[in-house]
């Protein structure tokens, strides 16, 4: 049987139809869901895409997090559902207290939109088990408030236990600490990262197909399971 793979569209999401294209590209079958909707129908891993939700008042994803459906994603994240987080997602993750720290303005305080160089730090995840540790990708950035911080304890444990997915090289696009583009939560099925890897998929409308397989690799872990 495919894997069903949810993709929540909030108030002000921008890139949930691409997150949709980038999992029926990768093999998946995609499943939209509805932010007032607490059930995630039976889906098998979820992504929670990139805009501004709910118009990004108060802070990014301090809203979302509230949403009906969230209540139901934070209750089986614990239980081993697979979620991705992109830019705004990654937001709404830490202020679900789904992964630490949090998504500040960026230090230059533009808006910034560029194809980016990553480094992947973590295969252990299930959304990068596909990439080789140390590989450098390219996916597009485009962000305003995506400037990672977090204490120092935290940013050493983060680092300590592996748990720094993905690192800006050749640049640093927004001042985030220790040039961290994404991160996971210790069991490594909840990953939050802010460049955009759903507009990473076809040679014809993106920097090659780097960002593919973060779908490839939640649908390998899937089917393998």
């Amino acid at each position: 049987m495919t894997p069903r793979i949810g993709v929540v569209t909030f108030p002000g999401s921008l890139d949930d139809r691409d997150a949709q294209r980038a999992v029926r590209l990768a093999g998946a079958e995609p499943v939209a869901l509805w932010h007032g909707d607490a059930s995630l129908h039976g889906v098998d891993a979820v992504v929670l895409p990139g805009g501004f939700s709910y118009g990004d008042y108060l802070r990014c994803g301090a809203i979302a997090r509230f949403a009906a459906v969230m209540g139901t994603i934070v209750e089986q994240a614990a239980n081993g559902l697979p979620v991705l987080g992109i830019c705004n997602g990654f937001q709404v993750l830490c202020e679900s207290h789904l992964l630490p720290g949090a998504l500040t303005r960026n230090q230059h305080l533009h808006f910034i939109n560029r194809d980016q160089r990553l480094r992947i730090e973590s295969t252990s995840t299930v959304w990068t088990s596909e990439y080789a540790e140390g590989q450098d990708i390219v996916v597009p950035v485009k962000n305003g408030e995506g400037c990672y911080v977090a204490d120092e304890k935290t940013l050493d444990e983060l680092e300590a236990s592996g748990r720094v997915v993905a690192r800006y090289v050749g640049g640093n696009p927004n001042g985030s600490s220790r040039d961290i583009a994404g991160i996971a939560n210790a069991a490594g099925n909840v990953v939050g990262l802010m460049p955009h890897p759903e507009h990473a998929i076809e040679d014809l409308t993106g920097p090659g197909t780097d960002g593919l397989t973060f779908f490839t690799s939640v649908l390998k872990r899937l089917v393998d399971a």
